[in-house]
């Protein structure tokens, strides 16, 4: 039975248009990114199907492509529907903290980096531009390594501080395995960045590491 065979109560997107998107279920969400099922069932079947076979909306949206591409519905256009619409989430996030909350609080910093690089599959070095206010004017992918690392050089975040005319600086990075722990190497690089951004005056007010769902702050445990 096709969605439009459905009561218009029951239908994803009449449901939306009527009370909201907050009221749709992870399934419902995804059958209207989808907008349509395939010739086994409904969009909606389609969505519930992926939920069960990932276990949840996260692993889903994070799932290997190759992994995601072999599910029986999913091609490379419903693929890149589920990245572009994690994608944008991340963007809306981002462009919100530019006007919000300024970087010095803590809980603000925190919950940003885990919405961005928390599920990354791969190691990626950051920085958070900031004006003389603590206010973020850019957030930058410098560089990106494997699962075991990405190599970082202060050339090019000098560089780049000094095209966004920052004030201040607040590097993160993720830990793909999921252990937020600094290792020797990022405490290493933490303070000859410092050393070289001391240079033009940028304060350095913090190097995060984000693992699963925590982050470990230099700031906080006095290694900056």
């Amino acid at each position: 039975m096709t969605i439009r065979t459905w009561p218009k109560t029951e239908r994803p997107r009449e449901k939306l248009i009527e009370r909201g998107a907050h009221i749709l279920s992870d399934a419902e969400l995804l059958a209207v990114l989808f907008g349509s099922g395939t010739r086994a069932g409904s969009a909606v079947e389609l969505a519930r199907g992926l939920l069960v076979e990932f276990r949840s909306l996260r692993e889903l949206l994070n799932a290997d492509r190759s992994r995601c591409l072999s599910q029986p519905g999913v091609g490379p256009a419903r693929y890149c529907t589920l990245q572009a619409a994690l994608e944008l989430a991340r963007r809306h996030y981002r462009e919100m903290m530019s006007i919000g909350p300024t970087f010095v609080a803590p809980h603000a910093t925190r919950q940003f980096l885990i919405s961005q690089l928390r599920d990354r599959p791969y190691e990626v070095f950051c920085c958070l531009h900031l004006d003389s206010r603590n206010r973020l004017i850019a957030f930058e992918e410098l560089f990106r390594g494997t699962i075991d690392g990405a190599s970082v050089h202060p050339r090019e975040v000098v560089r780049q501080t000094f095209l966004h005319n920052s004030s201040a600086v607040i590097f993160a990075h993720n830990h793909p395995s999921g252990v937020a722990d600094p290792s020797e190497a990022d405490v290493i690089i933490t303070r000859r960045l410092k050393a070289a951004l001391a240079l033009l005056d940028v304060r350095v007010l913090d190097h995060v590491v984000v693992g699963d769902g925590r982050c470990v702050s230099f700031a906080e445990q006095g290694l900056l």
